[in-house]
């Protein structure tokens, strides 16, 4: 019998899947969670997807060593990359963020999508939906990543990136975690533009999924253990000045995946 009262375990290439993880805890405040950020390795949008599917199964399996009952892969280029391989052969469930963003999506008649390289140019969105415009953004990562979001050069790099958007489009999924702490200067750009992004959708699914096959924890007090790849104390700064109050941050080497 599995052990409900195990944590959750959530991962992306930095801080990204905060917005993820903010969203799972809202919805599930008795679960306790472990967050991954792959600090040292981030952004993975540049890099291949073969080298993104490694990373992404060497850290579910350090969540699995760790005890985990799911998985959250809280990242649009891993789960790229790696789903749906991680949910067949793993032993616990496993949760990707497109799916769920592009079910949001279906609602709407003509829908654009903005993403890292990989998550562009992999067509995993279009696996699960139409879609009529897309554009790689690059920089955004890492503006989040430096904590630059509402900087103005934010806005230089949106407008650079989205002006070539179709005047009817009438919803943008933001294919990475990164992107919704941009949000209000990507709505500067596109006004009446619908922005999806995947987090509450996400946490609405694994809350389903967890309560239907009995895996729900009734006495947990929703602690949150983070493991980094890269600086604990940069990536706790960071994290805080993203609304993400970090108690406990651990470092993981590479060599340890």
């Amino acid at each position: 019998m599995r052990d409900v009262r195990r944590p959750i375990g959530v991962f992306d290439s930095g801080v990204g899947g905060l917005t993820v993880l903010r969203a799972l805890r809202e919805r599930l405040p008795r679960e306790d969670f472990l967050y991954f950020g792959d600090t040292a390795r981030v952004p993975y949008g540049g890099k291949p997807l073969p080298m993104v599917r490694r990373f992404a199964w060497e850290i579910a399996g350090f969540l699995l060593r760790e005890g985990v009952k799911a998985i959250v892969v809280a990242c649009n280029t891993a789960s790229s990359a790696a789903l749906p391989d991680l949910a067949e052969d793993l032993s616990v469930p496993v949760f990707g963020v497109l799916e769920p963003a592009a079910e949001e999506a279906r609602a709407h008649a003509k829908v654009g999508l903005i993403g890292t390289q990989a998550t562009v140019g992999s067509g995993a969105y279009e696996r699960h939906l139409d879609i009529a415009w897309k554009k790689a953004c690059p920089l955004f990562v890492p503006l989040v990543e430096e904590g630059l979001w509402e900087d103005p050069v934010a806005l230089l790099v949106a407008r650079h990136y989205l002006e070539e958007a179709p005047k009817d489009l009438e919803a943008l999924i933001l294919g990475c975690t990164h992107y919704p702490f941009l949000k209000p200067v990507i709505g500067q750009v596109l006004p009446g533009v619908r922005l999806i992004d995947s987090a509450e959708a996400t946490a609405k699914k694994v809350a389903r999924v967890l309560e239907a096959e009995g895996l729900l924890n009734p006495e947990g007090r929703g602690r949150v253990v983070h493991y980094v790849t890269g600086d604990p104390e940069a990536y706790r700064a960071l994290a805080q000045r993203l609304g993400e109050e970090v108690l406990e941050v651990r470092r993981v080497g590479l060599e340890e995946l």
